[in-house]
């Protein structure tokens, strides 16, 4: 399937039980596995840039 534009692909390694659970966690909200994780790391994003923000400005 193409990628979406604007899109990259990411791969990673999960142990199978962790892999099993979160898709059945993920399934039983009604939500896709890349939708949640897509939201987690809009969120850490956001935490930790705004956290290195104020850190650089400290510095200046």
């Amino acid at each position: 399937m193409p990628l979406k534009e604007g899109f990259k692909k990411m791969n990673l390694n999960v142990e199978v039980k962790l892999h099993t659970d979160f898709r059945a966690v993920t399934a039983a909200q009604g939500k896709s596995m890349t939708a949640v994780l897509l939201e987690f790391i809009r969120d850490y994003v956001q935490k930790h840039q705004s956290r290195e923000r104020r850190s650089k400005g400290r510095s200046s």
